[in-house]
This record gives structure tokens, sequence and C-alpha cells, in this order.
């Protein structure tokens, strides 16, 4: 019975982080370390996302179309911001991953994990009374 017991824990294990990867492979934000007040981020196999950095307000301070050819890499230098908590938002037509910037003392902190993530549906009418969502 106790094996049982643990094969099928092993197996829940299994199975969780199987799903958990194939949802974080359409589309991964990876935190780099700045220097000072400086935040890096890069978005693996996306050409083209929405960057947004915001106050906690919602406010917004910058906004701009990122692109790149096999990805984005971008470093923003955040020397003029005052002390205090902001967003920075990343939107690609797949979905929406905010991340909190925390300024304390002439260092900026850009959160690993997300705050928010928002995943986009791509619907489709077949006819008047169907609709379908991928």
């Amino acid at each position: 019975m106790k094996a049982i017991l643990k094969l099928s824990l092993v197996v829940l294990v299994a199975m969780t982080t199987m799903s958990s990867y194939a949802i974080d492979g359409d589309f991964l934000l990876n935190v780099k370390k700045g220097t000072g007040k400086e935040i890096s981020f890069s978005v693996n196999e996306i050409q083209k996302a929405n960057v947004t950095i915001y106050d906690k307000s919602h406010n917004v301070i910058y906004s701009e179309i990122a692109t790149g050819k096999g990805g984005i890499l971008k470093t923003y230098s955040l020397e003029e911001f005052p002390d205090g908590v902001y967003f920075l938002e990343v939107e690609t037509n797949l979905k929406k991953v905010t991340h909190e910037i925390v300024i304390t003392n002439e260092v900026s902190t850009l959160s690993r994990k997300s705050v928010a993530e928002v995943y986009k549906g791509d619907l489709k009418m077949k006819n008047q009374n169907v609709a379908t969502v991928n």
C-alpha cells in the first residue's frame, strides 16, 4: 500500500512539472541583474513586444514597442526615477506579464517572479452561434 502511495505521489509531481513547463514554454521572460539603477530582461523567441513601465497609481512612465530577430534583450537605466515601486509590463500576442521594480538608495531590483500573468486566447467565430478559443 505504501509503495502505491509513493508511486502515485511521484507521478503526480512529474505531471505537475510537465504541465508547468508546457505553460511557461510559450513565453519566457528572463530577468537579468543590473548595476545600480539599471534593469535588464530578455524574451526568448519573440520578435515583437509592447514594454511599459508604470508606477503604483498606473501612470505610464515609459512605453515602447521592442523588436528583435531571435528574441528581445533590453536594458533600462532608472537613474532619474525617484525611490519607489514601479511595474514592468511586457505584452505579446500570447500573454501579458508584469514584474515589480523596487528602487531604493541608488539600487533597483526587478522581481524574478512575475506579479501577474494574463494569457490571451485566440477567439474565432465558426458561425453566428459557435465560437472557438485556441
